[in-house]
């Protein structure tokens, strides 16, 4: 497997460039299911969760072109299969995304349970609920959802929890079934705002995107669409959190600064320089960096995305600071490869008591997570000395050449194949 070497100790400088949000472009791929017309999707992301949704995909017969410019035109003319193999789906929980398209579309699915990265159960089942709402005949065999239906039908449903992936499948469900859907308790992220508005564009209509309470009108059939997808918004937030770490000076490119007022917010209070434009923002590391206290919420809240970011940069805070994480039940495993380097860090339950040093020392860590991985990244750029992180290939899941953007900014960073 890859490995990351760093050298750090150096302030980073310059711009960066953010790209298209790897957690907008898997529901929009998936939509492309919902319609025989061919679709068009700019700012396409080159990640790997995007490139394994694209060969899933391809399993049920969808043509994918990709340009350059991050460019892909996709159709779903003839669907010649409903079945969403093992190999693929255990890499990733978003494949699960495919079950509400394809029901609605030939109104049979044989989807295999989801992995991913391993930060709490995140169990399908209010997916399979809310399905069952709309008319949808489930059934669960040797890890499979097995799934039929004739027809679909508009209902009710109270998601309890609240969880992005359960609305933006239901949402995809509900825009080709008979009346009206109303989904309670939805999540309320930006890209799920950007799928209503696809949905809305290809014939459906959608209102209250952006809110707790979507309501779809399901049409009898869709057209094409053609999107140019948001900025990742947890990318930037890592690269904001690098400038600030690293007592640099970036400037990010290509950003949407109102999805990311909770995490400017915290680096504010963090006792960093912010500064931002209509799509840019620049971040000016300073010292002493302030404790804080932190606590993860679904959107608008602080993203339970970059909670293991944030906590790399307040591991060298001037006093105690306590994150606090709501989302996932089992998302602190970078604590312990951060007490490797020189950290502070004592867990209980879900809450973090992170003591700041003075400094962290360079040492062999092991990423176990997407976020993970790019929090050992960050505390690598602080440390003394040399850093080496195994297990990367969580890191091309969801950022797009991450090392060669750091050594733009002035990191002394190498992959080592």
């Amino acid at each position: 497997m890859d490995r990351i070497r760093i050298r750090g100790g150096k302030g980073l400088q310059g711009e960066v460039t953010i790209g298209g949000a790897k957690n907008a472009a898997l529901p929009l791929l998936a939509a492309t299911l919902l319609t025989r017309e061919p679709c068009r999707l700019e700012n396409l992301p080159d990640v790997q969760d995007v490139q394994t949704f694209c060969h899933l995909l391809g399993r049920f017969g969808v043509r994918i072109e990709q340009a350059e410019g991050r460019v892909a035109a996709v159709e779903a003319a003839d669907l010649t299969g409903q079945q969403a193999s093992y190999d693929l789906v255990r890499t990733m929980r978003a494949s699960v995304l495919v079950l509400g398209p394809l029901l609605a579309r030939s109104g049979r699915a044989v989807v295999s349970l989801p992995g991913g990265c391993a930060i709490g159960a995140r169990p399908i089942n209010l997916h399979l609920e809310g399905l069952r709402a709309l008319g949808v005949s489930v059934s669960l065999r040797q890890g499979y959802v097995y799934a039929t239906a004739n027809g679909l039908r508009g209902a009710d449903i109270f998601l309890d929890p609240m969880t992005v992936t359960g609305t933006e499948n239901l949402m995809m469900a509900a825009s080709l079934a008979r009346g009206k859907t109303r989904i309670h308790n939805a999540a309320r992220e930006p890209e799920v705002v950007q799928l209503a508005d696809v949905l809305n564009s290809m014939g459906a209509r959608v209102s209250g995107a952006g809110t707790d309470a979507i309501e779809v009108e399901g049409k009898k059939e869709l057209g094409p669409f053609q999107e140019r997808i948001i900025p990742d918004r947890i990318e930037a937030a890592t690269y904001l959190v690098a400038g600030a770490i690293t007592g640099g000076d970036v400037t990010l490119r290509g950003v949407c600064p109102a999805h990311l007022s909770a995490v400017t917010e915290r680096l504010r209070a963090a006792g960093t320089k912010v500064s931002e434009g209509e799509d840019f923002l620049r971040v000016q590391g300073k010292r002493p960096i302030c404790p804080m206290e932190l606590r993860t919420a679904p959107y608008p809240g602080f993203p339970t995305d970059v909670q293991a970011q944030m906590m790399a940069l307040m591991v060298l805070a001037e006093g105690t600071s306590v994150i606090t994480e709501t989302v996932f039940e089992n998302r602190f495993l970078h604590a312990a490869e951060l007490r490797r380097m020189g950290a502070d860090i004592s867990i209980q339950g879900n809450v973090a008591v992170v003591r700041g040093v003075s400094k962290l020392c360079g040492a062999e860590v092991m990423a176990t997570d997407l976020r993970a991985s790019a929090c050992l990244v960050l505390a690598g750029l602080a440390a003394r000395e040399e850093t080496t992180i195994n297990r990367v290939y969580h890191l091309d899941r969801g950022y797009e050449r991450m090392e060669k953007k750091l050594s733009a900014l002035g990191a002394e960073i190498e992959r080592l194949r």
